[in-house]
């Protein structure tokens, strides 16, 4: 029998992050992976159990509820408790690339997967599905004050997120004279007040490996 795919049900603790609130609770399923649980064609919600809901910039309680019906449609990402790993005779081999995932109000870093043999930009384009995985990733919030948090699987939400690969950060003020003295007009106008290049020449991310998400 194999638990947690069309056998055993198991109750899986996931955490929730909408545009406003912070949902943590259990959820009843056979799947195995945040992603197949949120992925299912004829649901757009989920039912949790033992539900704290807290809501974000907000000094009131959190609510606490035995059950709570979430749509699936507020949701901007998702964490398992527990994430698991692929089972072998499943698995599609793909390839890592390196991304930043705008969801706001949140920012995600990490891995995206995509399939083999093609440039980046067909690959993104064949990239589909309402949920989808970030590995080895990295969520934070400055306008909710949202520290940077770790986790092994994000799946977020893709109706609500722009992917960006591969990415860099880059000074906003760049070219720009911001004052007296500030000026970059110094006949290189890459150049940073500490005689670098600017982030402009910031390598670009480019990861590439093999994985099997």
């Amino acid at each position: 029998m194999l638990s947690g795919i069309a056998g055993d049900e198991q109750r899986l603790g996931v955490t929730l992050y909408t545009d406003a609130f912070v949902v943590r609770g259990q959820i009843a399923t056979r799947h195995r992976r945040i992603t197949d649980i949120l992925n299912q064609p004829d649901h757009d919600f989920v039912v949790l159990n033992d539900v704290t809901l807290d809501e974000f910039g907000s000094r009131s309680s959190a609510v606490r509820a035995e059950f709570a019906q979430i749509n699936l449609a507020a949701v901007l990402f998702a964490i398992a408790d527990n994430p698991v790993q692929p089972i072998p005779e499943l698995r599609t081999p793909k390839i890592p690339e390196q991304a930043l995932i705008s969801i706001p109000p949140f920012k995600i870093t990490g891995r995206i997967h995509l399939l083999p043999e093609r440039d980046l930009r067909d690959a993104l384009e064949e990239l589909t599905g309402r949920f989808l995985p970030v590995t080895d990733a990295t969520y934070w919030s400055e306008s909710v004050g949202e520290a940077r948090t770790s986790t092994q699987l994000i799946a977020f939400n893709h109706s609500r997120a722009q992917i960006l690969a591969p990415h860099r950060e880059v000074d906003p003020w760049e070219g720009i004279s911001r004052g007296p003295g500030e000026s970059t007009a110094s006949g290189n106008p890459g150049a940073d007040d500490f005689g670098g290049s600017g982030a402009g020449a910031w390598p670009e991310a480019d990861l590439r490996g093999s994985s099997e998400f």
